[in-house]
């Protein structure tokens, strides 16, 4: 299977200005995303950013830079224009891997895209399973309810299924996407749904206009990402 990967990756963070750029051990946040992706498999790793100084870390430590627009609205919009300057095809498989998840593992950037090509959906993306009430609880932590083939019903930052009688199961959802270029074309062009903006979570777009998501669900803990300075210096002593 032969699959690409996009990670985009913007400067102006609002919570983290400059947080591709990060230093993870003398390299450049967006450079060890790079090289997990590499180590996936993949057929090609590509950087879709909108500011020259992230593109020129990434093309010294031998990686390709794709310039886009700075005025997108999402990452997906911006691997939507990175498609098109590649020119992929259609049928080509596309891993949006997240420029601040340094921890990623490269064999679940795998799985997003085999789980993909193995089902009838549109887009792939991963979990893993909850087991702490501070994180069950958590809105900074999105969740994801399955049906019985493992395609997405639905995601909340509440705590869903709700456990009115007896236990349940719980899962985390995580950032990384799998798209057929195809597809990631049409989603630039779908309307934002009002789910979408309740949760304030991009994927709901996909399930709001009736398209399905496969998830591949992960028997170990997905490493968080980066989002605050606090969680830099959390990656860089995992590093150490």
């Amino acid at each position: 299977m032969k699959f690409r990967v996009i990670i985009p990756a913007r400067y102006a963070s609002t919570r983290f200005p400059g947080k591709p750029l990060a230093d993870l051990g003398g390299k450049p946040m967006v450079v060890r995303v790079c090289e997990r992706a590499a180590q996936s498999g993949a057929a090609a790793v590509h950087v879709a950013t909108d500011d020259e100084r992230i593109a020129q870390a990434v093309r010294q430590a031998g990686f390709a830079a794709v310039m886009t627009r700075a005025g997108h609205a999402s990452g997906t919009d911006r691997l939507a224009e990175a498609a098109k300057k590649l020119r992929l095809r259609d049928s080509h498989i596309v891993v949006n891997v997240q420029g601040d998840e340094p921890l990623i593992s490269p064999r679940l950037i795998a799985q997003v895209a085999r789980i993909l090509e193995a089902k009838k959906a549109s887009v792939s993306t991963a979990c893993h399973a909850i087991h702490d009430p501070a994180t069950l609880s958590s809105p900074n932590v999105v969740k994801v309810v399955l049906d019985r083939e493992g395609h997405a019903l639905f995601f909340s930052r509440s705590q869903i299924p709700y456990p009115r009688e007896g236990d349940g199961t719980w899962y985390r959802h995580a950032g990384i996407y799998a798209y057929r270029v195809g597809f990631l074309r049409r989603f630039a062009r779908l309307k934002a749904s009002p789910l979408e903006k309740t949760e304030a979570l991009e994927q709901l777009r996909v399930l709001w206009h009736g398209y399905r998501i496969a998830v591949t669900v992960a028997k170990e803990a997905i490493p968080p990402g980066v989002d605050t300075p606090g969680d830099l210096e959390a990656v860089r002593k995992i590093l150490s």
